[in-house]
């Protein structure tokens, strides 16, 4: 696929080491010449010194071959402009814009055709609010995802002893937890030395103390499956969030209402604005959250949950790391260094999160060929988990009417869940005969000999993201699939 991405800041940059890695043709737009230089010299991509809002720009980029443009630079304005011009000017079947602006959503008719001509709007912000809004209602997990609609997740576990699976087999699984049908897809293992090592998840496997777990369930079981692998922890009544920007304050308005939270913020002005944006009841701190002094003020040895959500990579770990010293029960940094992140991950630090791998999964989703529904980037990139609907019958594809065992897939891929009896698109019949169907759809757990039948949500992990296009292919019609 012909790609333009406008916008090589740190959005940008993680959507195009996606991309090109799948053997994309990526151009990359952006009035920097030194971070058009630097992405030319790390990877395989064409770039482009220029303001995107000008045609010959995006001539001089390939608009008129392009098939999708993803506006991502700073500005909305930037992006929306763009996205316009690159419609109606070139062409482009499929746009994408980040937009921060709550003003401008998805289904506007600001944003059709007629309109700025974005077929779908991202916002980093609110895509990382949902996600750490989950990790604050699962407070043992590492991550929690979501598919077929929010009726199958995919949770990651650190396993401690005391666990009941722990220091059992997969193939006792059934026995353990007997009410629940759970797939665990895939197991990563600490060393001692270098990265961590991927188990191959066989009935003989043993999950260990420290094992990071992936498991697929019903998303009505995530409690049970977590606390099969781990104690149970106290739920997250007080929160501490270090950094007032713009997922900061987005945070703690999602949950100030449930949630005793304080917010420290450096900025004397900015502290002022995110006062009159709260409640009352969110107290809002001057002062630099590695400042031990005002920590112990705070109380953070009370704090279920310490966030720390600054644009400064450096000033979260440490802000972390001291907190956590200190008595703060679970803490989490935002961290935009890939690096960095595969550094202090599952250290003192119990969650490090990168903003755009919080983002990146909406953005494969449109991509990706086939029928694909969602995608999400697991282990900051390095293995994903994708939602494929089958379509068709057994002449035209090459999945329905085959049993799973059947299926040619990449190796140590897995198909998790089956999702049977969802509802199609918004739009296709009433609300409320949409929700009913939705409530009466099943979570099927596969064996080998399960058939796919069409339309099913099949939610498939790949270890490997370099086997993508090997999936996608699996699940795409022939051109006689009307």
């Amino acid at each position: 696929m012909n790609i333009l991405i406008l916008g090589a800041g740190r959005v940008g940059e993680s959507v195009a080491e996606s991309l090109v890695s799948e053997r994309n043709d990526i151009t990359v737009i952006d009035t920097d010449p030194r971070r058009v230089r630097e992405l030319q010299d790390r990877m395989d991509l064409r770039g482009v010194v220029g303001n995107g809002i000008q045609p010959s720009v995006l001539q001089e980029a390939g608009a008129q071959d392009a098939d999708m443009l993803i506006a991502c630079a700073p500005l909305d304005e930037t992006n929306l402009v763009t996205c316009k011009i690159a419609h109606d000017v070139f062409g482009i079947p499929k746009t994408i814009a980040r937009v921060r602006s709550p003003e401008f959503v998805d289904g506007s008719p600001l944003m059709g055709r007629t309109g700025f001509a974005v077929d779908r709007v991202i916002c980093p912000e609110a895509s990382l609010t949902r996600y750490i809004r989950k990790l604050i209602e699962y407070p043992e997990a590492l991550q929690v995802l979501e598919f077929a609609d929010g009726l199958v997740s995919l949770i990651a576990v650190r396993a401690i002893s005391g666990g009941p699976l722990v220091r059992h087999t997969i193939s006792e699984l059934p026995s353990l937890v007997p009410d629940v049908e759970m797939r665990i897809v895939s197991i990563y293992r600490r060393e001692a030395e270098g990265p961590d090592r991927q188990i191959v998840c066989e009935g003989s496997t043993r999950i260990e103390p420290g094992d990071e777990v992936f498991v697929l369930a019903d998303t009505r079981h995530i409690r049970t499956v977590l606390e099969s692998l781990r104690r149970r922890e106290r739920p997250v009544r007080r929160l501490m969030i270090a950094g007032g920007g713009r997922v900061g304050l987005r945070l703690a308005r999602l949950l100030q209402k449930d949630y005793r939270v304080k917010l420290i913020e450096q900025d004397p002005l900015r502290c002022e604005y995110l006062a009159s944006q709260l409640s009352a009841d969110t107290l809002v701190l001057r002062g630099d959250s590695t400042d031990e002094e005002l920590l112990v003020e705070e109380n953070v040895q009370d704090m279920d949950l310490f966030l720390a959500l600054t644009n400064d990579d450096e000033d979260n770990i440490m802000s972390c790391l001291l907190a956590k010293r200190m008595g703060a029960r679970r803490v989490l940094a935002l961290i935009n260094r890939k690096a960095y992140a595969d550094l202090v991950q599952g250290t003192e630090i119990d969650i490090a999160l990168s903003p755009a791998q919080a983002v990146i999964g909406e953005l494969l989703a449109h991509v990706r060929r086939g029928d694909v529904e969602a995608v999400h980037s697991l282990r900051r990139g390095a293995a994903e988990a994708l939602e494929a609907v089958a379509r068709g019958d057994r002449h035209v594809s090459k999945v329905v009417g085959r049993s799973v065992g059947e299926l040619k897939l990449p190796k140590g891929a897995q198909i998790g869940a089956i999702v049977r009896g969802l509802p199609g698109p918004e739009g296709e019949m009433p609300p409320e005969e949409r929700e009913k169907r939705r409530r009466e759809a099943r979570v099927l757990i596969p064996r080998s000999d399960t058939v796919i039948e069409s339309n099913d949500h099949v939610i498939v992990f790949l270890p490997r993201k370099r086997d993508v296009r090997e999936v996608e292919k699996l699940f795409q019609v022939s051109a006689t699939f009307l």
